[in-house]
């Protein structure tokens, strides 16, 4: 675990994400630094044989937990990031809590960090191989802290050897070829001494030399150790420096703790046990904070006090040693302490009060992340009103200061609710955070950006629903897992899904998410070019749909088994189905859709030899979208009323409905029109047989959304 606040979030491109305050650990180790930056300048044995290096060199820095190993690393990042004008990278590989981090989620954040786009449920291969790719010809430098082994070092190693890893590591790492590995010990005295100077000042030392030396011996050394000393000396300026030797020698040594530590823990116990009661007691459960990132509203919550105390409180940490400011309002527990805070809280807590701590702090997650997504709604909507009475220290000012907060937190919030699933007794409040994340996620990011987030948040929302048996909500994650599955193109893996979602569905006797996962079987049918698989599972969805009088629903899925059978060359059938999709949207008063599904007839009449049919149907497709008031719909169906002239030899006529085309489409823009659902303004005009409007997928507002459930079918994998 890491000696400093882990950094699980990646610093963006050209910063190194260091916590501030890392000078202190870093003193005492100009020669390790010195030898590192000479081990940057060596030349490599690939070099000195006449050969291009294959991949990035690698640093390591090993040594123990409290060691300082991680300011070493900070501080010689800081020293080359001029050298490598592609930018620097951080990011942690192990949690404070030991979770070693999975490569899909480190190489997901390095990604990110460099704005590439990652698809959402990829696999940690397919991501590692995109993160070298996105490396190659750029000079970046990676710094890797607190590598568990050398698997998650060798998956994120750029095969550019213009790039340089550095890695931060207890041991070696075997089976990476040309390691330059450098050891941190413990500090001899005199630096010891230095540090601790730092902290109580020239005299306390000058006066009792040799007790400053018990000190350092005490601490093994250990910066971590060292500073925790150095300020609970700086917090009692009447005490001596013996004082603390006697305190130190007086506490035991904790079995349960490896003997490595045994310096730094009776170092956390002497700031623990000088504690009042209650900043004791918010110490300990800071061990529960997600990813090991606090702030004053997290603390708040774990303590049951105000944000004010807690702010206070926090601050002291950081002064004492065992806390880290990370940035403006954000804090970092180190990850040596954990255990140590744990362990504690074992001896002092009961667990229902632990349990009760766990709960307030997911809770106010979910009160801010509700605020969080009411900030991106207009005054005076339900879910502005909703959020007036909570306290304003969980509210925004805006939309832009909600966004803000969301992107700084999302690392811990994504953390928090993977810990709430895992935790298992506290499904209900997983649940909601949950629903509240992916609703924030996708107000502010947007559900393409957000998607390979949201992936991960739907597979959580599985496991809680297949281990409470709620059959709603699985159907309602597995389809949308399904919609992101055939969004990246792994539609054997979506149409598995949907199977599941319909069996989850039948399960929870759920008419809506039964016709969903239906339509999403034929939709995954059609993209596997099986035309009658796909007709009978869209003739299954519309079934239910017509029984339960969804007239708007059943109108798009005669488009869609329009679709079915105009790919199988069957054009008769694909006429009789937009016919009814056409008589469909009137009934229920849907123009511009009914002008497509028209525009959808006439491509299947001009297929079918019956051009002169089809022209006449073009043309009333254009009539009902003039009515409609689509500009640019109106624009792209006289553009392919155009082609059919062109095609029935009559080249003036369609030149003429071309002019009128472009000048409905300037006129759409002088208005200042946005382009239409298509992204064109109109139909699929350019699009191969059976491209029609209406296709299955997920929903874009709350039409999923059942009564009593915290989940919605949100998501969409619309293939229009």
């Amino acid at each position: 675990m890491t000696d400093q606040a882990t950094d699980q979030a990646v610093g963006r491109v050209g910063r190194t994400g260091a916590s501030k305050g890392s000078g202190r650990l870093f003193s005492g180790r100009q020669r390790e630094l010195k030898t590192l930056l000479a081990d940057v300048e060596r030349a490599g044995l690939d070099t000195i044989a006449g050969r291009a290096a294959a991949r990035a060199r690698v640093l390591l820095i090993a040594g123990r937990p409290g060691s300082g190993r991680t300011a070493l690393a900070v501080r010689l990042v800081e020293g080359l990031a001029e050298r490598y004008p592609g930018g620097v990278l951080r990011t942690a590989l192990t949690e404070p809590g030991g979770r070693a981090v999975p490569t899909e989620e480190t190489a997901r954040e390095l990604l990110d960090a460099l704005r590439v786009a990652s698809p959402p449920g990829a696999d940690g291969d397919e991501l590692s191989q995109l993160l070298r790719e996105s490396l190659a010809g750029r000079r970046v430098l990676l710094l890797l802290d607190d590598a568990a082994d050398a698997e998650q070092v060798d998956a994120l190693l750029p095969d550019d050897p213009g790039c340089l890893l550095v890695v931060v590591g207890s041991g070696p790492l075997t089976g990476i070829p040309g390691v330059r590995p450098c050891t941190v010990g413990g500090l001899d005295p005199k630096a010891a001494i230095e540090l601790l100077t730092a902290f109580t000042g020239s005299v306390r030392i000058t006066v009792d030399p040799q007790a400053a030396e018990s000190v350092a011996e005490e601490c093994g050394g250990q910066p971590a150790a060292l500073v925790m000393v150095g300020g609970w000396l700086a917090a009692r300026p009447q005490a001596s420096v013996a004082d603390a030797v006697r305190r130190l020698r007086a506490l035991p040594e904790d079995e349960e703790v490896p003997q490595a530590l045994w310096p730094v823990s009776r170092a956390f116990r002497l700031v623990h046990g000088s504690l009042p009661t209650g900043a004791a007691r918010l110490l300990r459960l800071l061990a529960l904070a997600p990813a090991g990132i606090v702030d004053p509203q997290t603390a708040s919550a774990l303590g049951a006090c105000s944000p004010d105390e807690a702010h206070s409180a926090l601050e002291g940490y950081v002064a004492l040693g065992v806390l880290h400011r990370r940035g403006e309002g954000l804090y970092g527990v180190p990850g040596v302490l954990v255990p140590l805070m744990r362990a504690l809280t074992e001896a002092h807590d009961k667990p229902g009060e632990v349990q009760l701590a766990r709960a307030r702090m997911l809770e106010r997650a979910v009160r801010r992340l509700q605020s969080c997504r009411a900030a991106t709604e207009p005054e005076g909507s339900p879910a502005r009103t909703a959020v007036e009475s909570l306290p304003r220290s969980l509210r925004f000012p805006d939309a832009p200061a909600a966004a803000d907060w969301l992107r700084i937190h999302r690392p811990g919030l994504l953390a928090a609710a993977r810990l709430a699933v895992g935790d298992g007794e506290l499904d209900t409040l997983a649940r909601r955070l949950v629903a509240a994340l992916v609703r924030a996620l996708a107000a502010h990011r947007g559900t393409d950006a957000a998607a390979p987030d949201l992936y991960g948040l739907h597979q959580l929302v599985l496991d809680v629903a297949e281990r409470r048996g709620l059959h709603r909500e699985a159907a309602a994650a597995l389809l949308n897992l399904g919609d992101l599955d055939a969004e990246t193109g792994r539609t054997e893996d979506a149409l598995a899904r949907y199977r599941a979602a319909l069996d989850a569905g039948r399960a929870a006797d759920d008419p809506y998410a039964i016709s969903r996962a239906m339509e999403s079987v034929g939709g995954a049918w059609q993209e596997l070019d099986d035309w009658q698989r796909a007709a009978d599972w869209y003739g299954r969805a519309l079934a239910r749909r017509q029984t339960r009088g969804e007239r708007a629903d059943e109108a798009r899925l005669y488009g869609r088994l329009g679709t079915a059978h105009t790919y199988a060359g069957r054009y008769g059938e694909a006429l009789r189905c937009w016919r009814a999709s056409v008589a469909g949207y009137r009934r229920v008063g849907d123009l511009p859709a009914q002008a497509r599904a028209l525009s959808e007839a006439a491509r299947v009449q001009e297929y079918a030899g019956r051009p002169e049919e089809s022209l006449r149907t073009c043309r009333e497709a254009v009539e009902w979208a003039r009515q409609a008031g689509d500009v640019r719909l109106q624009a792209a169906l006289r553009l392919r009323l155009a082609d059919t002239l062109d095609r029935l030899g009559d080249p003036a006529a369609a030149r003429l409905q071309r002019a009128g085309a472009e000048r409905l489409l300037e006129a759409a823009e002088g208005a200042g029109d946005g382009p239409g659902p298509d992204g064109t303004g109109g139909p699929a005009d350019t699009a191969e047989p059976g491209e029609a409007p209406g296709s299955p997928g997920g929903l874009d507002g709350d039409e999923g959304k059942k009564e009593g459930s915290t989940y919605e079918i949100r998501s969409g994998a619309r293939r229009e």
